[in-house]
């Protein structure tokens, strides 16, 4: 059976979504629109809400591909300090270009990073990347962003750790469990939740729908499929 896939249809979009997560954690949005929606807001006060300047905070991305370069891109924009830890580094341009500083012990960047955006997939290698013993390493000020996989997190450690006050925050589109998340990430007033919507929007759908004409035609015209999926790439 020959498959094909749908490759970087989903780039842009889910280093979008990473990006307003992480707006949406440091700067307590969800908690100022909760109050709105309550009807209880006076009006503005100076101490109201407070929330975290992103310029000049270190950025920490776990997987460096299409996306992880995607959102580094966009981190530079907003002033942060892009670090990375990737299974390959990155060519010495393509890092210049991003002006990411690569880490070869994920213990030691994780220990010195005010947001975590993870951005790697799921594989046996990856599950629990983030396990107990390094969301200990978390600065109790640090904000961990996952737009890629639930799995990569040890969900229930991670749950205890935002109770607790032992790491700042969180924004989460996906889950260990799929739709079965911890309930208590739900009453949480420091987690930003979203029902995986990192590639929800009608360009990406239009370009994924694209890739999979052009795939079948190329095949039933007696060609090779542009995006054939092939044991090398699994």
């Amino acid at each position: 059976i020959l498959v094909t896939n749908t490759p970087g249809t989903v780039t842009e979009d889910t280093a979008d979504m990473t990006l307003a997560l992480m707006l949406a954690v440091t700067r307590r949005i969800p908690q100022a629109l909760a109050e709105l929606q309550a009807g209880t807001w006076q009006g503005w006060s100076p101490m109201a809400h407070l929330g975290g300047r992103l310029g000049g905070r270190r950025l920490g991305i776990l997987g460096m591909g299409r996306i992880g370069s995607a959102v580094a891109r966009r981190a530079r924009a907003f002033g942060l300090q892009v670090h990375y830890h990737n299974r390959k580094r990155l060519r010495p341009e393509a890092e210049a270009e991003l002006e990411a500083t690569y880490w070869d012990s994920l213990d030691q960047m994780i220990a010195r990073m005010d947001i975590i955006s993870i951005n790697c997939p799921h594989t046996p290698s990856t599950f629990h990347l983030l396990n107990a013993r390094r969301l200990k390493l978390l600065k109790p000020s640090a904000v961990i962003i996952n737009t890629s996989r639930g799995e990569v997190i040890d969900e229930n450690a991670l749950t205890r750790g935002l109770a607790s006050g032992e790491i700042a925050g969180a924004g989460l589109d996906v889950f260990e469990h799929g739709t079965q998340m911890n309930p208590s990430l739900r009453a949480l007033p420091n987690v930003v939740l979203s029902p995986h919507i990192g590639s929800a929007t009608v360009e990406g759908r239009l370009e994924m729908g694209e890739k999979v004409i052009i795939n079948i035609k190329t095949f039933a015209d007696g060609h090779r499929p542009p995006d054939q999926v092939v044991s090398s790439m699994l």
